[in-house]
């Protein structure tokens, strides 16, 4: 190794030292001691053969942080998650004495939708190279893939997926149809939100808005909400539609103002979606140049018909803002939450340059229910836990989304 390539490094490994001090949100948050963890690594990243594998050094430093919005990257973006990449979710899943992943959640208007792949569908192998757990499916933005599946008849199947590039290089995911909805049996309306996209989220609110007009003769709800993997505070729409009135949903808390103490009351508040695009030049003066500790308060929509008998279904890729919707509903006593214990990744994320190419993600605010409650590391448990059964979906039978109806039916 050179001499100025062991200097890069060690600029790059000082500037991320010097970044997760002063940006994270709570290096300890976790019981993590994070000048231990830089002294017991620092001879491995800087002694890392070649520079993917200095990136992976850091990486594995970092995620001993056990924090979310926690990464560390080069921007010519090699690899990330397949929820990003492909819009689709995996659960390890049995078959004939191995464990190997199963699709599980498979966004519409994704790449791994547009393949023809489903949930149940089970992955053999990715570019030819087997993938089992724990090491987790990964792609390349902008690259075809190639990928052995074994579908729900038996079939084997090679499908290539060609995965975009994504639009921003600092927060590198590709986009789904984020709202669908159904009404799946007389009176009981079906929501599908796949993701949060956008800061403010206008389109997510007129989705959601057309979504509940369709559903006005409804007097049940069921919120899909698995695999979601979060996005930005247009979910208030969605919590606006669960309760009549205007309601504390919790707020964000940045380091500084944690570090000095806060009462929730005295929060800058956000409280409604704007109808127009043109009205978030206003939101964007307004918010410029205040503390980001903000409360979130819903916007009082009036009453509806399902209000009381509503069900909302998570599992463990139900993430972030998703979780918000979900701590929301559960604190408050307006839906019943069926399915898997959700992860507890609810934080806000920011993103720094580390020198030479690389990008740092990093938590830079809590967010906590109005009632205290972090959700962050500990996730939402559900109040009627049930599987996703690959038998049954043979059947096109989706234990979940079935035991929702059945849980709202009986509302």
């Amino acid at each position: 190794m050179s001499a100025l390539v062991l200097q890069h490094r060690l600029a790059v490994l000082n500037r991320v030292i010097g970044l997760v001090e002063k940006k994270h949100f709570n290096p300890a948050l976790n019981g993590a001691n994070w000048p231990e963890l830089v002294e017991r690594h620092r001879a491995r990243v800087l002694a890392a053969e070649d520079t993917e594998r200095f990136e992976g050094e850091i990486a594995n430093l970092l995620s001993q942080l056990k924090t979310s919005h926690t990464g560390f990257f080069h921007r010519r973006l090699r690899s990330i998650p397949a929820r990003h990449a492909i819009n689709a979710t995996f659960l390890p899943h049995r078959v004939n004495g191995a464990t190997t992943w199963m699709f599980q959640d498979v966004h519409e208007g994704g790449p791994a939708f547009a393949a023809g792949i489903r949930p149940g569908d089970i992955l053999l192998d990715i570019n030819g190279e087997l993938v089992l757990p724990p090491t987790q499916p990964v792609f390349a933005m902008g690259q075809a893939a190639s990928l052995g599946v074994e579908t729900l008849s038996g079939e084997r199947r090679s499908i290539q997926l060609d995965i975009p590039t994504p639009k921003s290089r600092k927060r590198p995911i590709g986009q789904p149809r984020a709202v669908s909805w159904k009404v799946t049996r007389p009176g009981i309306g079906l929501l599908k939100i796949a993701m949060f996209p956008g800061a403010i989220g206008v389109d997510l609110a007129r989705d959601i808005d057309r979504a509940l007009s369709d559903f006005r003769e409804c007097t049940r709800l069921i919120v899909d909400l698995r695999g979601n993997t979060g996005g930005g505070i247009g979910g208030l729409r969605l919590m606006s539609y669960l309760t009549p009135d205007k309601r504390p949903v919790g707020y964000s808390l940045t380091k500084k103002r944690a570090a000095r103490g806060y009462r929730r009351e005295d929060l800058i508040q956000f409280g409604r979606i704007p109808g127009r695009k043109l009205a978030l030049i206003v939101l964007a003066l307004r918010y410029a140049l205040v503390e980001k500790s903000i409360a979130v308060i819903t916007e009082g929509l009036g009453p509806r018909p399902f209000h009381g008998r509503v069900v909302i279904v998570v599992n463990e890729h139900s993430a972030s803002a998703a979780e918000i919707v979900a701590a929301f509903a559960r604190e408050n006593k307006l839906a019943t939450i069926v399915g898997r214990k959700t992860p507890g990744r609810l934080m806000s994320g920011g993103t720094f340059r580390a020198g030479h190419g690389f990008i740092l993600g990093l938590p830079t605010a809590a967010y906590l229910t109005w009632e205290g409650t972090l959700i962050e590391g500990n996730g939402i448990e559900p109040e009627v836990a049930v599987e996703l059964s690959r038998e049954a979906l043979k059947d096109g039978i989706d234990t979940q989304l079935e035991q929702a109806i059945e849980v709202a039916q009986a509302l």
